[in-house]
């Protein structure tokens, strides 16, 4: 079965603290590496948790505040450094890539690999990456500046057609591909043998939607419809409301009701201000609406379990 894993890099909000980074993550859908946000000290958590810098080819930046993009010119310098000659593909604010271009211009570094810049549109469920595997869309926040989420898709799994059936049935390539899209088979005689008895290891498409800084938004709620994973930021608890108002932020209870509202699987919280030494009263807070809500823990890796079909 192939992959499906996010690991947390850093889940704190604007102001980094001793034990926790600003946002990061890493998300592994089949052996393809996402990096989603890239705030200040990224590189070294990659360090960290051993994940290989080369490793990563696509890069999504939701927003131009630096907890979210601080760290991305020394993990590029770093890329570089080491060697690095394969395109990066960076999704990510227009204006990005002069504050890169800038940089780059008055140190006079000349990369050795080529940064191939997608810039977002702000336009609701636009297609931003797709290959075989998995297609990454775009979702709109409501922040202080223009900022955008992205919800990662895995594509059909098709399952496995066991030798046994091959032969006994004499089935031809042609006809093997056609039972792995769905289909039942039709014996000669009219007998209709079903797919689910045919073909194994077949699972449903997994997702996985990240919702960076925003205000309440009850309408990215037909986008997350039973999305598996949603990470939704819960910068304060809703005592502070007023506070995540004139922020643009979102309390954790209202970050439950989302999920709630959304029919998601598992709500994970994450984006907190430095004020909170422990988290576990905003994830309680969020559980009064989502039961099903873990916390945002930095070198944790989730896995989005695959479901089987029939």
């Amino acid at each position: 079965m192939q992959n499906f894993e996010l690991t947390i890099l850093g889940c704190s909000s604007a102001t980094p603290t001793s034990t926790r980074n600003p946002t990061a993550q890493l998300l592994n859908i089949a052996e393809r590496f996402f990096l989603i946000d890239c705030g200040e000290g990224t590189q070294m958590q990659l360090r960290k948790y051993k994940v290989k810098f080369q490793r990563i080819n696509h890069i999504f930046i939701s927003h131009l505040h630096g907890d979210h993009f601080l760290g991305l010119m020394g993990l590029l310098s770093s890329m570089h450094l080491l060697g690095r000659t394969t395109d990066l593909h960076l999704y990510c604010p227009a204006e990005l890539q002069e504050i890169l271009e800038v940089q780059n211009k008055h140190s006079q570094t000349r990369l050795n690999y080529t940064i191939i810049y997608h810039h977002h549109k702000y336009i609701n469920e636009d297609l931003l990456f797709e290959d075989e595997k998995v297609e990454v869309r775009a979702l709109v926040m409501n922040h202080r500046i223009p900022c955008c989420g992205f919800i990662f898709r895995e594509k059909p799994v098709t399952g496995n057609v066991s030798k046994e059936i091959i032969g006994r049935y004499r089935l031809t390539v042609e006809e093997i591909l056609y039972l792995k899209k769905g289909s039942d088979l039709t014996l000669e005689n009219g007998t209709v043998i079903p797919n689910r008895e045919i073909v194994s290891n077949k699972t449903l498409p997994r997702s996985y939607a990240f919702c960076s800084d925003t205000i309440y938004l009850e309408s990215l709620v037909p986008y997350l419809k039973d999305i598996d994973l949603l990470y939704h930021e819960a910068t304060f608890l809703h005592e502070m409301l007023e506070r995540a108002v004139a922020t643009h932020h979102t309390t954790a209870l209202q970050a439950g009701m989302i999920a709630q509202k959304a029919n998601v699987k598992k709500l994970m919280i994450g984006h907190y201000s430095a004020r909170y030494k422990d988290v576990e009263p905003l994830v309680e807070e969020a559980k009064k609406t989502f039961a099903n809500t873990v916390p945002a823990i930095e070198g944790q890796s989730t896995v989005v379990e695959a479901i089987p079909v029939g």
